[in-house]
């Protein structure tokens, strides 16, 4: 059985197409109207091993806000979606990520407890066009929407694209552990995720 989902997402902020593929593993195309986050997502797609389709249209005239986070919002209902049951995956996913003086941690929970942590350096609490803060806002939408536990951890670091990057690259390694298929049951003493 093919693991994926076709995501349609219209707000009179933004109007969001996904279609993802977690076992293909073939391409990324990636358009946003932000340049940086399409990077990111791509980094993500390709470090997840994820086939993945976004395009999206918002009023990035106005903020980045509102796309990026409703983005979250339409990719962690997709993961949702496209893992059904959730039978056999492995679950629990952990990557250390280092990106030159940036070491980021993530670690996750495909659990259906959504929940977000969220540390980075404080020397870094620039208010850049997209900050790790606006990265937050992402993960924030993704955990809550993908029903995920979520650990971001940056342990050090201080040039703001090494760190933003180390995040999208060490969840794309992250979420593919957890995702990946190991067994013929659901994890959990429950028998429901």
């Amino acid at each position: 059985m093919a693991r994926k989902a076709e995501i349609k997402r219209k707000t009179n902020e933004t109007d969001i197409y996904i279609l993802l593929e977690l076992d293909k593993k073939v391409s990324s195309e990636i358009s946003t109207g932000i340049p940086f986050f399409d990077h990111m997502l791509n980094l993500f797609a390709v470090h997840g091993g994820f086939d993945l389709m976004v395009a999206a249209k918002g009023d990035i005239e106005i903020d980045y806000h509102h796309t990026v986070e409703d983005i979250g919002i339409a990719l962690g209902e997709a993961f949702k979606t496209a893992l059904g049951d959730k039978k056999g995956i492995a679950r629990y996913g952990n990557f250390f990520l280092p990106m030159d003086e940036t070491l980021a941690n993530i670690a996750l929970d495909i659990s259906n407890r959504p929940y977000l942590v969220f540390n980075v350096p404080e020397t870094i609490r620039a208010k850049g066009p997209f900050s790790p803060y606006l990265a937050k806002e992402f993960f924030r939408a993704f955990a809550v929407h993908a029903g995920i536990t979520l650990h971001i951890n940056v342990l050090y670091g201080e040039n703001e694209h090494h760190i933003v990057e180390a995040i999208f690259k060490g969840f794309g390694r992250s979420l593919a552990m957890a995702c990946k298929i190991e067994s013929d049951f659901i994890p959990s003493t429950k028998g429901v995720l």
